[in-house]
């Protein structure tokens, strides 16, 4: 018993030793701590605005896409560029989560800017290599610190991301000044939905309230796609197009940055585009709708990505005589009733033709309101006897007499569908008596 007594002693005093010399001797293997997960080091501010002021410059950004047409560049960057004040800029990627060294942009002012101190400007830089980009920052130092200080704009048209086809959009630009000619705007709508019209994109800086009823019911079914453009909140925009004549900051409200961007929105959803004005109806002769027309223009003209449809004015102030339209049911709608007015100025040799566009989004790199400034494939002159623009608005002064006007009713054959479509549209805008 008193060996086993023994033992126990020496055990515990054994373990006594171990213990002490255990706190007493420096450790030599330390805990190694685990790997952190990389942080997202991209910005929180985003901007999802149509219209983005570029700080520490007089510069507004519209949107960003990618566009690798041009050797040498992967991302073009749509702004508002003020002429006298360009500087030179560099693109920063956000890359799956993480910031890009910067690259050098190349600055490319459009060319019609009719004399006005802002204009419309493409930013064009490569993407770095090994680079998943998701938005872009522009800054004006080549440093990567005051990058968290700026808007990132989302890269639209990405490879992978299907979206719905169309065959035809139309631009509209812009609303402005409360603009409130609903008949005239549901009649065209309408007129274009007869014509095989998919989508119609438009750029609202301000409309009437009976006009936003309407809008907002195509709107919701999907016909209509409304962008916001608060093009005041930053300048002065022109009412006029030249800077001689109307003074202000930019060319009509922005009328050439819309349209830019609404090629760029539609390149990989619509296989064409129209751009015109609301006002303004693009009316094939020979062919009851566009795509019928397309394919016979295309067949015959397969190089051409920009085809020229000349405009018609058709003078408000002459009514046709007998009252056929006159309909009861919209006496009470705001606007422009298009079917009153059958009469139309013929061409004058000795003056400038405006045209508006039909054009392959694709094959049009810039654009100005009534021709390209760059594109990648042939222009064609459509004849007016095959397709031409019927523009309903006050007639060129002097105001001519109808005796010398022509009598041009194709509209008429669109009427009834039309007229039921227009009377459906109104009512569920609650705007029919």
């Amino acid at each position: 018993m008193a060996k086993v007594l023994e033992c126990m002693f020496f055990s515990l005093i054994l373990i006594f030793l171990i213990f002490v010399y255990t706190l007493s001797t420096p450790r030599t293997v330390r805990s190694i701590p685990q790997p952190r997960a990389a942080p997202n080091t991209c910005p929180s501010r985003i901007s999802n605005e149509t219209i983005t002021p570029l700080d520490n410059t007089k510069h507004l950004l519209v949107s960003a896409f990618m566009d690798q047409r041009v050797k040498g560049f992967d991302i073009r960057i749509i702004g508002i560029f003020r002429r006298d004040s360009i500087q030179p800029l560099y693109c920063v990627f956000c890359c799956s989560g993480h910031i890009s060294t910067t690259t050098r942009t190349t600055i490319l002012q459009h060319t019609d800017n009719f004399g006005f101190p802002f204009t419309t400007t493409d930013v064009m830089c490569p993407i770095p290599q090994n680079c998943k980009a998701t938005h872009v920052s522009l800054q004006t130092q080549q440093d990567r610190v005051k990058v968290f200080n700026q808007s990132w704009l989302p890269i639209r048209n990405q490879k992978g991301k299907e979206e719905k086809k169309f065959d035809f959009t139309v631009c509209v630009s812009t609303l402005f000044g409360d603009y409130n000619n609903v008949l005239q705007f549901a009649q065209t709508l309408e007129m274009y939905r007869l014509l095989g019209v998919d989508r119609v994109v438009i750029y609202n800086s301000s409309c009437g309230p009976d006009l936003d009823r309407l809008l907002q019911g195509y709107s919701q079914e999907g016909f209509v796609e409304m962008v916001p453009w608060p093009i005041n909140k930053f300048l002065n925009p022109s009412h006029g197009w030249l800077f001689s004549r109307s003074g202000g900051d930019m060319h009509y409200h922005g009328q050439q940055a819309t349209l830019n961007e609404c090629i760029y929105r539609s390149m990989e959803r619509s296989q064409y585009v129209l751009l015109n004005d609301i006002d303004e109806i693009i009316m094939p002769y020979h062919h009851n709708n566009l795509k019928l027309l397309m394919e016979t223009l295309q067949h015959h003209h397969p190089n051409a990505g920009v085809f020229l449809i000349e405009n018609f004015i058709f003078p408000k102030e002459h009514f046709e005589p007998n009252g056929k339209f006159n309909l009861s049911q919209w006496k009470g709608v705001p606007g422009v009733n298009i079917l009153e007015h059958i009469y139309r100025e013929e061409l004058k040799a000795n003056e400038y033709h405006r045209y508006k566009m039909i054009i392959q989004p694709r094959m049009v790199e810039q654009t100005s309101v009534h021709e390209p400034l760059k594109s990648f494939g042939e222009q064609y002159k459509v004849p007016v006897s095959f397709c031409r623009m019927i523009h309903i608005r006050g007639g060129t002064p002097p105001l001519l007499p109808v005796r010398e006007l022509i009598e041009d009713k194709r509209l008429w054959d669109f009427t009834e569908n039309l007229t039921v479509n227009v009377d459906k549209a109104l009512e569920r805008a609650g705007l029919l008596s």
